[in-house]
């Protein structure tokens, strides 16, 4: 048995012991692609009944670390709305290029079929304010990176602040290439998706500022991408807050 028929296996024990009620679920993540490691953990989404509660946990089951991708069947329309908006479609991705692990009745077939639809559409564009605002917090990371070029160099600081200029220049580049981002391990593979030469750019410059606290190459590759998509934004910007209700959540 290879690793991604132990892991099918495991994942199809785990739902029937702990989801007997489940309505259907996949097996997504890098054990359904079959290029998982030893420490990867499992993704699975579960179809369950109408009446149950949508949510995310994450458990240990026969020693493996197990993500749960819980979501009723009803909800799974508007959660796939939320998911597509949010331009990183976790959960939209999982049923759509996972591996069916159970569908008595025809519901993991039907929310694969949405969910590849779902990724056919490519994620919302971005509206105007926020290209803007895109705009404007990427040209104030790359003002701090070029201070961090005089001596003598945080280098604390000038690494946090590289990382912050690579996520929301991966943002950018995916926005305006019409594609996914992502976070954590997936943004350099969405952010090579969209763009393989500004991306290895902005990766090589980030490298370069890790190993050699040199910001100048991930500085002229981040302006690279400003000049794309409509310059520098410093003076000029302006935002506007909305109070929220006494109470309201962040």
């Amino acid at each position: 048995m290879n690793d991604q028929e132990a892991a099918l296996s495991q994942a199809g024990r785990l739902v029937g012991e702990l989801f007997p009620q489940a309505l259907g679920a996949v097996l997504g993540g890098s054990a359904a692609r079959g290029n998982s490691t030893p420490t990867s953990d499992l993704d699975i989404g579960i179809l369950l009944p109408d009446r149950a509660e949508s949510g995310r946990e994450v458990i240990r089951y026969e020693g493996r670390l197990v993500e749960l991708f819980l979501n009723s069947v009803g909800d799974v329309p508007e959660f796939f709305k939320w998911d597509r908006a949010r331009r990183r479609a976790t959960v939209v991705f999982v049923y759509a290029q996972g591996v069916t692990l159970t569908d008595p009745h025809g519901h993991v077939a039907r929310t694969r079929q949405r969910a590849q639809e779902a990724l056919a559409m490519g994620p919302p564009p971005l509206t105007a304010e926020q290209w803007r605002h895109g705009r404007y917090v990427l040209t104030c990371y790359l003002d701090d990176l070029a201070d961090t070029a005089t001596s003598p160099v945080n280098r604390s600081e000038q690494l946090v602040v590289a990382d912050h200029v690579l996520r929301e220049a991966a943002e950018l580049v995916t926005a305006h290439h019409g594609a996914w981002t992502g976070i954590g391990k997936w943004l350099p593979r969405r952010l090579l998706a969209a763009d393989p030469v500004l991306g290895n750019a902005l990766l090589a410059g980030h490298q370069a500022v890790a190993e050699r606290a040199d910001p100048m190459p991930l500085s002229a590759a981040a302006e690279q991408l400003l000049e794309l998509v409509g310059g520098p934004l410093r003076e000029g910007y302006s935002h506007r807050w909305q109070a929220r209700p006494t109470g309201a959540q962040r």
